[in-house]
């Protein structure tokens, strides 16, 4: 069984599990474009009825930050849309028109109506970007026998989609979203279920991810090692975001099997 060497160092898994945004693709890339659509197709919904109102800047509502064209060029690991799910978006922005006077069950409906015109958007354009050194890993864990999974907390059938448009669903054996559980991220049910799919106990596994939600669903779980990438920089410091991370890396260089000498 091959080994993963982590800057010289050596685990032994049996499996790999992934996060899936700004762990295998460019996270600004993908949810840049489409808080952008979502948070404008839900203000002009919403100020269309409250038209005194004020909606508070996407920037402060899901922690992201955005260039001088109110592009998103970075976002707060530990914030909203690096860490929450679907749910937890559109309820941050459904508080937005219930404070402004609209009914509850209507703010919600406005948040939904514009999430689904912002996949349609998205479905156009397709903005996924494989980070760098992800395909050159994934073929080599996927020669070596090493079977893998993704854990994430978008939606299990967009996770699909957005592996599908990557061109990278092929290498993964089971995807758990966050609609397959009961508990999300940071707590160990995602692991835990997707260990049980491969047939592996968590000790077996090494996680992947970008957050520090990562790290802990990981390290309760009882992970063999969880991984913290630090391929984009970071509004906050890596200890700050990835402090329960078992290994700190860069890039997917500083990642590689090798062939184990154990006999028997």
């Amino acid at each position: 069984m091959p080994k993963l060497m982590i800057n010289k160092r050596s685990y032994s898994v049996k499996g790999i599990l992934f996060d899936k945004d700004g762990t295998l693709l460019d996270f600004i890339s993908l949810w840049g474009y489409w808080s952008e659509s979502l948070y404008r197709n839900y203000s002009s919904k919403v100020l269309a009825v409250a038209t005194d109102g004020v909606i508070d800047p996407i920037s402060d509502l899901w922690g992201t930050v955005h260039d001088a064209a109110g592009h998103m060029s970075d976002y707060s690991r530990n914030g909203p849309l690096a860490m929450g799910s679907i749910g937890d978006l559109l309820a941050i922005l459904a508080w937005q028109g219930y404070r402004l006077g609209i009914p509850w069950s209507e703010s919600m409906r406005f948040a939904r109506d514009s999430k689904r015109l912002a996949d349609e958007e998205m479905e156009q354009v397709r903005p996924t970007y494989p980070l760098p050194g992800v395909i050159d890993f994934l073929k080599q864990c996927h020669d070596q026998g090493i079977p893998m999974g993704i854990v994430t907390a978008d939606e299990t059938a967009e996770a699909e989609k957005h592996l599908q448009w990557l061109g990278i669903r092929q290498f993964f054996k089971v995807i758990v979203g966050n609609d397959l559980v009961k508990q999300g991220k940071p707590f160990p049910e995602m692991l835990n279920k997707a260990c049980l799919e491969l047939g592996l106990a968590p000790n077996q596994v090494a996680l992947i991810g970008d957050t520090n939600s990562d790290m802990q669903m990981g390290n309760s779980a009882g992970a063999a090692v969880t991984i913290g990438l630090m391929i984009n920089d970071a509004s906050e410091s890596s200890e700050c975001w990835l402090k329960d991370a078992n290994v700190l890396v860069s890039s997917y260089a500083e990642l590689h099997l090798e062939e184990s000498t154990d006999e028997g």
